[in-house]
């Protein structure tokens, strides 16, 4: 330790006893060997600016080379010089200023050209000296870097946890709402039940969002609208070519910041900009496109990566309903061809007696009337063997295409095998039904029959009428009571009209031998055409 001051200014500041008088030299040299041996750099400045003391661990702190501070040295000298020497950044030095200039506690860091750092911590004391003290705390700040260091690496991994959860929670929850979709499409029994159950369910889990779907028609000339949400434009009709993303063969996003184009089934001016994003999707089955999913993400929600995973999440649902469209067709298919006559289209005996009995069942439960009509080609027989099984055929389709232009889907029209037909009639009781059975008698009678460039005898029919429960309170009762008076009208002449007698007063009738069916009647899989083939 360096002093250069009188005994009396050391008996004032420390409060030791004259220097000339042995126990203050030993109290001072004391002090001087714990100053010495202490960490810290240890500077005290006069209130004059002058260093008037420090200890040897200064200059090993500071890298200090001799001369560079000693007893004398001017505080503003020893500033300029650790300035120099880049020991001060610049807001060390303003804090060091200020200490001086205010005469207040102050703390900064040095950084020493080596690397090292050197905490400098003044204090005022209460003669007006300034005592500074200097620490090394290199390994100090090092760990405190590293620390800070550690716990950013902790809070990145800690952001790009939570961002992967939240990112595997969506995920989570678009598989769930998928199997649901699935579920419930799966449990479709038409093609209308499954376009509600889209419409739906993409107006609960894509809300803030306008959609439409679209299906071909069966002549794929236009697609026909079949569901909406979240608004009513929806278009009844629809060209393939007025969407971008039919023409393409792809989905189609419509981005405004980008290079796009409006699709022409939008309702907007082609030649304009539209405002807003939207997506079209082709609905593809079995490789066959036979709709299109049209969404328009119209809430100020969607945007950035949100609108990204609603896009896919779009394009996820179109894929499944895709698949459901393509499964509910192939089961309607199927189910059709299980139910339906192949030469004629007509209904087929088993599905006519399953009607018959669910009618029959209706009726009882709200007291309504129900009626059947079965008839026959008059002398089919014979125009086979005249004309040919071919032509016998095209007869049977005319027949056939008779019933369409005659009865709704409210009536169920069903060929029973060979030239014997049947149709069932709710609601009608056996004055309404004999009406309905006259009006087909009519029709049929004047059915022109041509059959390549041969023009063919017209065709007659003739007709029985049983009503439940009048007639019959069985199904099988009931069709019988209308083959019997059909053989009445057999008997009476052909091409007309004959109601079932009441029940007791029927006499069992046989069909005339010219009239009866080509084939096994008892055959409900019966062939088309009077070959009697199946």
């Amino acid at each position: 330790m360096s002093i250069d001051r009188t005994a009396e200014t050391w008996r004032e500041d420390w409060a030791l006893q004259p220097m000339d008088r042995p126990e203050s030299r030993d109290q001072f040299k004391l002090a001087t060997e714990i100053m010495d041996i202490m960490e810290q750099g240890i500077v005290v400045w006069s209130a004059d600016g002058l260093c008037e003391l420090f200890n040897a661990r200064v200059h090993e702190v500071l890298d200090l080379g001799d001369g560079e501070l000693g007893i004398g040295t001017s505080r503003g000298e020893f500033r300029r010089m650790a300035a120099q020497r880049g020991l001060l950044s610049e807001e060390a030095a303003k804090a060091a200023a200020r200490g001086e200039a205010e005469n207040v506690a102050v703390s900064f860091d040095l950084t020493l050209p080596g690397g090292r750092v050197v905490l400098a911590s003044g204090r005022p004391a209460e003669s007006g000296s300034y005592v500074i003290t200097f620490t090394d705390v290199t390994d100090a700040r090092r760990a405190e870097r590293e620390v800070a260091s550690a716990m950013a690496t902790a809070d990145a991994a800690e952001a790009t946890t939570r961002t992967a959860l939240a990112a595997q929670q969506a995920r989570a929850a678009e598989m769930s709402h998928l199997s649901e979709l699935d579920e419930w499409l799966q449990s479709c029994k038409t093609l209308q039940e499954l376009y509600m159950i889209v419409t739906k369910f993409m107006s609960r889990v894509m809300t803030g969002t306008y959609g439409e779907l679209y299906i071909f028609s069966s002549t794929r000339d236009v697609l026909d609208g079949v569901g909406s949400w979240s608004g009513d434009q929806l278009n009844r009709h629809i060209a393939p070519d007025s969407c971008w993303a039919l023409r393409r063969g792809r989905h189609y996003i419509h981005d405004p910041a980008g290079i796009s184009f409006v699709c022409g089934h939008v309702d907007h001016p082609p030649e304009e900009d539209f405002p807003g994003e939207y997506l079209c999707i082709p609905i593809v089955a079995h490789g066959d496109t036979v709709g299109l999913l049209h969404v328009r993400f119209e809430s100020s929600d969607y945007c950035g990566e949100r609108l990204r995973d609603a896009e896919t999440f779009t394009i996820r649902c179109a894929e499944h309903i895709s698949m459901a469209v393509a499964n509910v067709r192939l089961r309607d298919e199927l189910h059709d061809q299980s139910i339906r006559d192949p030469l004629t289209g007509l209904y087929n005996r088993r599905h006519f007696m399953s009607c018959l009995r669910r009618e029959m069942t209706l009726a009882d439960r709200q007291g309504t009337a129900l009626s059947l009509m079965s008839f026959d080609a008059d002398g089919f027989k014979t125009f086979n063997d005249s004309h040919g099984h071919d032509a016998g055929d095209m007869v049977l389709r005319k027949l056939a295409d008779c019933l369409a232009d005659l009865f709704d889907a409210r009536e169920v029209c069903c060929r029973l095998g060979g030239e014997e037909f049947a149709v069932l009639l709710p609601g009608h009781d056996a004055d309404a039904a004999r009406a309905v059975a006259e009006r087909v008698r009519k029709a049929v009678s004047a059915m022109p029959l041509t059959y390549g460039s041969e023009t063919l005898p017209n065709v007659t029919i003739s007709i029985g009428v049983a009503t439940y429960p009048d007639s019959a309170t069985e199904a099988q009762l009931l069709i019988k009571r209308a083959d019997q008076a059909l053989y009445a009208a057999k008997e009476a002449g052909r091409n007309r009209v004959e109601s079932a007698a009441p029940p007791g007063a029927e006499a069992s009738r046989e069909r005339p031998e010219a009239d009866r069916p080509v084939g096994d009647e008892s055959d409900e899989t019966a062939a088309p055409g009077g070959t009697g083939a199946a």
